[in-house]
């Protein structure tokens, strides 16, 4: 396993109090019967569906938040009614929590009335040329008021850019210079490395403020152990058995 660098917690809680809630808070529940949530489409590409584990894993394993929060992957997100959803890769999003009751139908996609709030990250990993990741969906995600759209481009399909990171400032997205997501103590890199047995040399990684990366817990065992093995080592040279501490 290739650990390039480590992670350090994120012991602040994000800001965000820049949310818009109050519109989400007011809407009735809309009348969801006929609504498909899921579609049995299947999944896009191997690089997608590792690439989605990768963020979802690392997220629940090392973003360590005081608050709770929920990390899907192609699940809808339902921000208007008599709209289709918007499903993005990879969707983040703070102070929700995962419905218990899988049985109604209202707990099974994100349906923006139901949580109260609109997810703070959407990431699009762009597979094939016609996905419209500049176009209908950068306008989708801006009706959602998502506060951050990004588009991961690995085969460089839209342009040579492989990350492009949005921020939304009210009525539109600004094209952010640099992939730090400032308000919520979070960023996103670029890493060179081995995931689930297979070597990539760009792979999309979560990072704290100062670049390190944010751990699956395959990582952080490996280190674990990594660890263990030194000191076993260093006890040995100095004449001492680990085994029998």
């Amino acid at each position: 396993m290739n650990v390039t660098t480590t992670s350090s917690n994120i012991n602040d809680s994000p800001d965000l109090s820049s949310s818009s809630e109050t519109e989400w808070e007011l809407m009735p529940e809309p009348d969801i019967s006929e609504v498909v949530i899921e579609d049995e489409q299947p999944v896009d590409n191997l690089i997608s569906e590792k690439q989605q584990r990768l963020l979802t894993s690392s997220a629940y394993s090392s973003l360590n938040v005081e608050i709770p929060f929920l990390v899907t992957a192609n699940v809808g997100l339902f921000y208007a009614e008599k709209k289709p959803p918007l499903v993005p890769d990879v969707m983040l999003s703070f102070r929700v929590k995962c419905p218990e009751d899988w049985s109604q139908k209202k707990n099974r996609s994100y349906f923006i009335w139901n949580f109260g709030k609109s997810p703070e990250i959407a990431i699009e990993i762009v597979s094939n040329k016609g996905d419209n990741e500049l176009e209908s969906k950068l306008e989708g995600y801006l009706d959602a008021v998502v506060s951050y759209y990004v588009i991961f481009d690995p085969l460089k399909y839209l342009s040579e850019n492989v990350l492009q990171v949005y921020k939304r400032q009210v009525v539109r997205y600004q094209l952010q210079e640099n992939y730090l997501l400032e308000e919520l103590n979070l960023g996103l890199t670029l890493w060179s490395g081995e995931f689930e047995g297979q070597f990539y040399e760009q792979w999309l990684r979560w990072c704290d403020g100062s670049g390190n990366i944010l751990l699956t817990g395959d990582e952080k065992f490996e280190l674990e152990k990594q660890r263990a093995d030194r000191l076993a080592q260093i006890l040995r040279e100095q004449g001492i058995d680990p085994d029998t501490i």
